[in-house]
């Protein structure tokens, strides 16, 4: 596993002049009119309506420091179908596994692309590549948001319960990047989002404080009261790339959080759920739950290209 890239920056103190650009590192860098914006966007794209190659001519640098099935297929398939061209790199094809500041790397880059996805440890270090960087750059992934997958999970929503306003989510395990993302979704949307984690592994606590000034957000340790009548229910793996030595220790401690018959009984009778994959089936989530007729994860998955396209449209474009 690669180390967490350095964020230092010590060949400048600050970023040269730039032209103004628009960048997506969290859900709530885009108010709640441009979310929507977005998802109007992405249905266009989902129901093959939009023919516009907005990306003709133009390159997207992926920047992987961990590594990924969905967001590299779904990245680099959007960019070809809006007619451009995406490169993928890895630790072994940057200076940045050798130790050469990010702040170096956005502005080397700048010159070459037009805009760069970054999925990697620290969210900090997509800050200073956002900061450095004269185009735009988009989080595929930091340890603190998972903001494209996300997006594609309330868009599913939207897609099979008409709406996410007035819904009920729960988010049941790890308060990991994706329990903070839905956090700053309830944020942006206003929906009602209840988290069931055990103790010791809670959201961020200053994402959590800004998002209950928006919506009904609240943390438990009872899973089952956290899908009481909830419209969505979703969760994640236990033990998430990187804390792969936390496995046992995590297994123990999440026992009584897995998304089973009986916990999707206690849900609304119309509910989904939704899992951002990988799976581990008899462990977070069991076989005939993200197998069964409630589950709607294959379209959730899908939903990644439409999203990260428009996203891409919206910046690049």
């Amino acid at each position: 596993m690669p180390k967490p890239v350095r964020a230092d920056a010590p060949s400048a103190a600050q970023p040269e002049s730039q032209p103004p650009h628009r960048d997506f590192l969290q859900i709530t860098d885009f108010t709640r009119p441009e979310l929507e914006q977005l998802f109007a966007l992405a249905e266009q794209m989902r129901a093959g309506t939009y023919a516009k190659k907005p990306l003709a001519g133009k390159s997207l640098a992926m920047i992987f420091m961990k590594a990924s099935t969905r967001t590299r297929v779904s990245f680099e398939v959007g960019t070809f179908q809006l007619g451009g061209h995406a490169l993928f790199l890895s630790p072994r094809d940057v200076q940045l596994g050798r130790g050469e500041p990010i702040a170096d790397t956005a502005r080397v880059l700048s010159r070459y692309v037009d805009g760069v996805m970054i999925r990697t440890f620290a969210h900090q270090d997509a800050e200073v590549l956002a900061r450095y960087a004269s185009v735009p750059v988009i989080n595929g992934l930091t340890d603190m948001v998972h903001p494209c997958q996300v997006l594609a999970d309330v868009l599913t929503v939207k897609q099979h319960l008409g709406t996410y306003d007035g819904k009920v989510v729960a988010w049941i395990g790890d308060g990991n990047n994706m329990a903070n993302s839905w956090i700053n979704a309830a944020n942006r949307f206003g929906f009602e989002l209840r988290l069931a984690c055990p103790e010791g592994y809670e959201p961020a606590d200053h994402l959590l404080a800004e998002a209950k000034k928006h919506a009904n957000v609240t943390v438990t340790r009872d899973p089952m009261a956290a899908a009481e009548g909830a419209h969505v229910v979703t969760t994640d793996v236990w033990a998430s790339m990187g804390q792969e030595q936390e496995a046992k220790t995590r297994a123990k401690a999440f026992a009584r959080f897995v998304v089973n018959g009986k916990l999707m009984k206690k849900a609304d009778p119309k509910a989904i759920f939704l899992h951002c994959l990988p799976a581990h089936r008899g462990e977070e989530v069991a076989a005939d739950v993200i197998d069964g007729p409630q589950s709607r994860v294959w379209d959730e998955a899908e939903n990644r290209l439409h999203v990260q396209k428009a996203i891409m449209a919206t910046l690049m474009g």
